[in-house]
């Protein structure tokens, strides 16, 4: 080999070399958040050398980081033209077709890739596991078989042996996180294994908050985060998932002051690297969370123009909450009722509809226009919580509570009882509080039988309850009969003072069992039992007003009885 044609190669192996560090460099941008700059770094990639396919991929998933699937899509497209082979271009349009809700087209192309490459190529079995597992309808048993495929080195020769690298067990992790249930203590540990390839992935520990935090784990998935965020101070998914924790709107969660803090620490982190049009709606949300109102509105209608179809719904949403929180209902509704005819009914999210539902829940003075707006809050509300697949408590209680609020006690009874019946005791914890709503809605709606059944079944299941579940029961009884004839709540109030369940209750909540109770042996004419119960009243509202009639009808029955013998002298 001459000296010229030595240089060159030399040369060409310097490129070679550099290209693949600049790949990396697009890789670790991704890993920080940072999907404008890890956009520019694989462009430039792909500028010097139009065959490489993982620029193309990578920058393809920097663009869907983004929001941008058209983009993402025509990198695909433009990749596969330059490299018509490659299967991890091919598992990129699969997840588009995910993304589309084409599952069937997205197995086709992730099985071809794993076939192609015989599940041995790292960056293939991840993307089709990354894939399967986030997106929804995709298939996270496959992603699982496919991770453990690429890791199982058993009857492998030599040559064929994988190495593994920390992301491998990350996604790994994941697969198993999706899963669930008894799945969170081995994506727990594929996180540890990630861990002890890299003691410095701040993803890892991130992710182990995820687990933590859908156990319920609250303070254990903080301080995960925490931990990430100390690991890497430069690691902004970490910071960016405090943020998510504080805006959840639940009482353990939200707090818009800590909201605000991690949003602008994530800020920080991620520098320009999110990109102009994401940089400007956090600072529209940091304007929102300090009641800032006019300020999110202002920026949020500057930005709103160069936002593309897929990025649009969420500066929607704060706009339309910044006027809602301002009292400008009106121009709320505008806002998004225009969004809805662009962009359909199919493409809603789930906060789309709990914005229209408390949109139509504001109070109009027309009646007859009440009445509809009532009907919609509560569709809307009941598409907020069925919006994805995967059911969540929260999101069914608050569906409760807001039925509840708007009086609609039947609906509000049916979305308690879904509480009771459609999650274990593990995927909800509260299933005592919801199971008494449940019962308390149902006489609300004047449903007594439905009340009696699940009050019965609340004193049997919580023994420790067992008095309350009696007394609401006898509650539920005594609205089936007012007037105190039958007596139909007379056996559970009598178990109930027997348990002595009335050395728990305040003097206002005993009223209702006795003056049941002195009204019904009043009308059975039993006047020993009766005065038991009228002191029990008295002594608790010395001026009843129930007692004073009864005293009128007893004297004038008296004064009746004593006039009969007279008047009979008379004649």
């Amino acid at each position: 080999m001459n000296r010229r044609k030595s240089l060159i190669v030399a040369m060409l192996c310097v490129a070679n070399g550099a290209m693949a560090q600049s790949v990396e460099d697009g890789l670790k941008d991704l890993y920080y958040g940072k999907y404008e700059t890890a956009k520019q770094t694989l462009e430039k990639v792909i500028a010097a050398k139009p065959t490489e396919d993982k620029a193309y991929y990578y920058l393809g998933i920097a663009q869907l980081g983004m929001h941008d699937d058209a983009g993402a899509a025509a990198t695909f497209t433009k990749g596969l033209q330059a490299v018509p082979t490659s299967s991890l271009l091919q598992v990129g349009m699969g997840r588009l077709d995910l993304k589309k809700g084409d599952a069937a087209a997205a197995k086709q192309k992730f099985d071809a890739a794993s076939t192609a490459t015989e599940g041995r190529d790292g960056d293939v079995a991840r993307a089709i596991a990354d894939a399967s597992s986030e997106i929804k309808g995709g298939d996270r048993g496959y992603a699982l078989s496919v991770m453990e495929k690429l890791l199982n080195n058993e009857g492998r020769k030599k040559k064929q042996i994988y190495n593994p690298i920390a992301a491998d067990y990350i996604e790994l992790g994941d697969a198993y996180r999706y899963l669930g249930g008894e799945n969170g203590g081995k994506a727990i540990t594929s996180y540890d294994k990630a861990l002890e390839l890299d003691q410095n992935n701040a993803e890892a520990v991130m992710k182990q908050g995820l687990v933590n935090y859908n156990a319920k784990l609250l303070q254990d998935a903080v301080n995960d985060w925490t931990k990430a965020t100390n690991m890497d101070p430069n690691y902004a998914p970490a910071y960016f998932e405090l943020y998510q924790f504080y805006i959840t709107p639940t009482k353990a969660q939200l707090s818009l002051e800590n909201a605000a803090k991690y949003l602008e620490k994530y800020m920080a982190a991620v520098g320009e690297g999110a990109g102009k049009v994401e940089n400007e709606y956090n600072l529209a949300a940091i304007s929102f969370y300090r009641k800032d109102y006019d300020a999110a509105i202002n920026k949020a209608k500057g930005v709103l123009p160069q936002t593309n179809e897929t990025n649009k719904g969420k500066f929607v949403r704060l706009l339309t909450d910044a006027y809602l929180q301002k009292g400008d209902t009106a121009t709320g509704r505008q806002v998004i009722e225009e969004y809805v005819k662009t962009v359909g009914d199919s493409k809603l999210e789930a906060n789309d509809y709990k914005l229209l539902s408390a949109i139509y829940q504001q109070h109009v003075t027309d009646s007859a226009q009440e009445a509809v707006n009532d009907s919609l809050a509560g569709l809307y509300m009941e598409k907020y919580a069925l919006a994805d697949t995967a059911k969540d408590a929260e999101k069914y209680r608050t569906v409760a509570e807001n039925f509840k609020s708007m009086h609609d006690f039947k609906r509000s009874a049916e979305w308690y009882g879904r509480l009771v019946n459609d999650f274990t005791d593990e995927q909800n914890t509260g299933k005592v509080q919801d199971m008494f709503f449940k019962g308390t809605m149902e006489i609300y709606a004047r449903q007594y039988d439905a009340a009696d059944s699940t009050w019965g079944a609340f004193a049997a299941k919580y023994p420790n309850n067992e008095a309350l579940g009696i007394y609401w029961r006898g509650r539920a009884n005594m609205a089936k009969d007012p007037e105190a004839k039958d007596g139909a709540a007379v056996p559970y109030f009598q178990k109930f003072f027997e348990i002595k369940g009335d050395e728990k209750m305040k003097p206002a909540q005993l009223m209702f069992p006795y003056q049941y109770m002195m009204i019904y042996y009043y009308n059975k004419d039993d006047q020993a039992n009766m005065k038991i119960w009228m002191d029990k009243v008295t002594a608790i509202d010395p001026g009843n007003a129930t007692v004073k009639a009864i005293q009128e009808n007893m004297d004038n029955k008296n004064k009746a009885a004593a006039a009969k013998p007279a008047q009979g002298n008379k004649k």
